[in-house]
Order: structure tokens, then C-alpha cells, then sequence
């Protein structure tokens, strides 16, 4: 009977962290940029069909934003937010779940300049002169 009460208790659990976990919003930095990553072996990758490379030290995060290691997604693609170095390497990557990627975001640094970005609620709205 104890172990029964035990189990229900961590299947709760459990199923309560993973719906919480679901309905956390991620913050992305304004500079972030959408995009879809197409992972080789690292360094190398495919960005928007086009050859790029992963900055040395480069963060990508999963759905539940924790860290991805390269190896768990060569050879796969995702729609993702993405951050550029100065040099043109990515250095922060954040693959998308279903909800994020229905939400707006910009392409390009020009699209970006042309729209206004509410950090707090996360969107892109067209700039008010």
C-alpha cells in the first residue's frame, strides 16, 4: 500500500513538472534571428541552405533548453533562433518547439531594424513612427 501511494505521488510529480516545464516561455536575446539549421558533422552546418559553421563554444538548446551536444543532432534540422559572432559563426542556437515557431520572429538584421521587439512579451510588432 505505501508503495503504491509512493508511485502515485512521482507519477504526479512528474506529470506536473513536464506540463509546467511545456509553459515556460523562453526569452530570446533581440539580436536573435530565425532561421533552419541543417547540423553536420560540428563545426559544420547548414544555415538557410546555405554553409556556415558553429562559433568554438557554441550553445545549442533543446526544447526544454537544456544543452544539446553536437552528436545528438547530426544530420538532423529544426527551425531555430539563432544568435551570430562578429565573425559570422553562430554561437547561440535554440531549437523551436511547435508554439515558439508560430510566433513571428525576424530573418534578417534588415527585417529586424524595420520592427519594433517587446522583450517582456517576446514579439515583434511593426515600429510606430
Amino acid at each position: 500500500m505505501y508503495r503504491c501511494v509512493v508511485s502515485l505521488a512521482a507519477t504526479a510529480v512528474l506529470a506536473f513538472s513536464a506540463a509546467a516545464q511545456a509553459q515556460v516561455q523562453r526569452n530570446f536575446p533581440q539580436n536573435a534571428l530565425r532561421g533552419e539549421v541543417s547540423f553536420q558533422v560540428a563545426p559544420d552546418i547548414t544555415l538557410n541552405k546555405k554553409p556556415a559553421r558553429l562559433a568554438p563554444g557554441a550553445r545549442i538548446r533543446g526544447t526544454n533548453n537544456m544543452m544539446v551536444v553536437t552528436g545528438e543532432v547530426t544530420g538532423r534540422s529544426f527551425i531555430v533562433n539563432y544568435t551570430v559572432e562578429p565573425s559570422g559563426t553562430l554561437l547561440d542556437v535554440w531549437i523551436l518547439r511547435p508554439e515558439e515557431i508560430k510566433v513571428f520572429w525576424p530573418k534578417s538584421p534588415a527585417e529586424a531594424a524595420k520592427l519594433d521587439f517587446n522583450a517582456a512579451a517576446q514579439r515583434w510588432a511593426k515600429r510606430s513612427n
